[in-house]
């Protein structure tokens, strides 16, 4: 999870080059203060997702961050898996008007009513993709043959090939909040690419791409 974007997840200015820690360990400056972006991006940013819920609750949360700060949905994270029954889509496409009206009354979550419906969109759409293979397995299929390397947060792309072909093949699928820029940040946040920086500690840690 994570819209990573040249301005970090936090979406704040200065996130623009590497800081040293207390712990001699280099993270990007957006991962450098708060606890929780710090430990996010230590344990979990960049880190391959390979299971189906877990896939489209990735969807789902970079859709809901959409305009929105990553940290402010990393915050209510489990208040999100909590209104949407941990992202089961299963659950989730049988939601309807009474559900609809529970999660818009639900103020742990961003009470957004298209991206709501987009969830529900996305469970259905989830669940007619196991006829190909999986949710995860489709996303992972664009996969490209070669990671950026970035040294600053200017270097980073904000989308690419790959995640274009992805936002197309996912809205030929049913998938809504889909488009290339969230696709990208899906795509970084889940190892599929991986655009840590190159001084940060935590480059070339997913296993998918050698140092």
């Amino acid at each position: 999870m994570s819209a990573s974007t040249p301005t970090g997840p936090s979406g704040a200015a200065e996130d623009l080059g590497i800081v040293v820690g207390d712990d001699g360990l280099a993270r990007p400056a957006w991962a450098s203060i708060d606890p929780m972006l710090r430990d996010y991006y230590d344990t979990e940013w960049g880190m391959p997702v390979r299971d189906e819920q877990g896939m489209y609750e990735r969807i789902s949360l970079e859709a809901f961050q959409a305009g929105l700060s990553w940290a402010t949905i990393l915050r209510k994270r489990s208040a999100f898996r909590a209104a949407f029954d941990d992202f089961d889509p299963e659950q989730v496409a049988r939601y309807g008007a009474v559900e609809i009206e529970r999660l818009m009354a639900d103020a742990g979550i961003v009470r957004n009513q298209a991206k709501i419906h987009a969830a529900i969109t996305n469970a259905n759409a989830t669940i007619r993709l196991r006829e190909k293979g999986g949710l995860a397995e489709f996303v992972w299929s664009f996969q490209p043959t070669e990671t950026p390397a970035p040294r600053t947060f200017a270097e980073i792309p904000t989308k690419s090939p790959e995640s274009l072909a992805l936002s197309k093949a996912l809205r030929k699928e049913g998938f809504a909040f889909v488009g290339p820029t969230t696709m990208y940040a899906l795509m970084e946040a889940i190892g599929i690419i991986d655009t840590h920086l190159i001084r940060s500690h935590r480059r070339s840690s997913s296993g998918v791409w050698p140092a």
